[in-house]
């Protein structure tokens, strides 16, 4: 049976590795980023005030909730809005 001569590599130093992977992460994120289809501005903005419309409208909604349950609930029972 012969006997390996060489040692296994010394670790290496874990300020260097983490330094490593780091720009080694930033690089992936740097070449993916160049593959990614950005929209229009024209785009982004129809989104962003199709948002807000809809943000406000489900806010009238919930608001007018609320008015109806508290009448309903008023009636139903009077204790829950005795100190108003």
């Amino acid at each position: 049976m012969a006997v390996d001569g060489t040692l296994p590599p010394a670790p290496e130093n874990k300020v260097l590795a983490s330094a490593r992977g780091v720009t080694g992460f930033y690089q992936a994120v740097v070449a993916e980023m160049k593959k990614v289809s950005w929209p229009e501005v024209v785009d982004v903005r129809r989104a962003t005030v199709a948002i807000i419309v809809f943000v406000l409208l489900l806010g009238l909604v919930i608001y007018l909730l609320d008015i109806v349950l508290q009448g309903v609930l008023g009636k139903l029972i009077p204790s829950l809005f005795v100190g108003r």
